[in-house]
């Protein structure tokens, strides 16, 4: 799932807006307030969904032509909406990530017992397909050895992560950002991480859960646990047997 992030500062603003902005026909930005016709909307619409479908099958390296032929509508239209690939995988990675959050959030206030939380959190992440279109930044994972550029870690370290004494340690590598635009939308992961965060702190504090895992880890389950299988079928009854499987390997057991 690794894309090219470098032009995403610029773009994302003509994606947030009503109409298309100025980066694709030079007008001003009073055309985002004009309302869009039903046409357009319906256009709109189907060029999401089909997004999300095709990346979630193919990642986010699907071609611009994939999603016009899914959305059935030329590739123009797409275009015109979206300036430039980039730009719609922006969209489509901030929507999935203020959707995660909200599942997060949603199983810490419903769920008192720490481990059913986390589970619940993680079932419904992953029954909702959420874990194939993971914002590519939150996916960059290194193992950084013991001793091996300490002060940058302690930096990049994941909320609520530990590190495990004289092991290697699971962290994720942020992304380069510049400018407000890029800033905005790593607030919109920060945010996923600290509330998922609370997630793994609950329950390992309780004891429920292994103390090596991190949130990195939690992060990797859903993308794990969440195979596209041309079957839908078949797809939900693989990704339920798998996520029970990793759910095991996540729970502390009695010594």
């Amino acid at each position: 799932m690794h894309i090219q992030d470098s032009h995403w500062t610029s773009a994302s603003a003509v994606a947030s807006g009503g109409a298309v902005g100025t980066a694709a026909n030079g007008r001003g930005d009073s055309s985002r307030t004009t309302p869009l016709r039903v046409d357009a909307q319906r256009n709109l619409e189907h060029v999401l969904r089909a997004a999300r479908e095709v990346f979630g099958e193919l990642g986010y390296g699907a071609p611009m032509e994939d999603v016009a032929r899914r959305a059935r509508v030329g590739v123009g239209t797409v275009y015109r909406r979206f300036p430039s690939k980039d730009v719609l995988v922006r969209r489509i990675a901030e929507e999935e990530t203020s959707r995660l959050t909200d599942q997060a959030r949603s199983a810490l206030g419903q769920e008192d017992e720490p481990w059913s939380a986390l589970s619940r959190f993680l079932r419904t992440s992953v029954a909702s397909g959420a874990g194939r279109l993971l914002p590519p930044q939150v996916l960059r994972v290194g193992v950084a050895e013991e001793g091996e550029g300490a002060a940058l870690l302690d930096e990049a370290r994941v909320p609520q992560q530990r590190t495990q004494p004289g092991t290697g340690e699971l962290r994720l590598v942020p992304e380069e950002s510049s400018g407000a635009l890029s800033s905005e939308y790593d607030a919109g992961a920060t945010a996923l991480l600290e509330v998922v965060g609370q997630l793994v702190d609950r329950a390992r504090a309780a004891g429920q859960l292994r103390a090596d895992v991190s949130v990195s880890d939690v992060l990797l389950v859903i993308a794990t646990a969440a195979p596209s299988l041309p079957d839908a079928a078949q797809q939900a009854a693989a990704s339920a047997r798998l996520l029970d499987i990793l759910l095991e390997g996540l729970r502390s057991r009695p010594l």
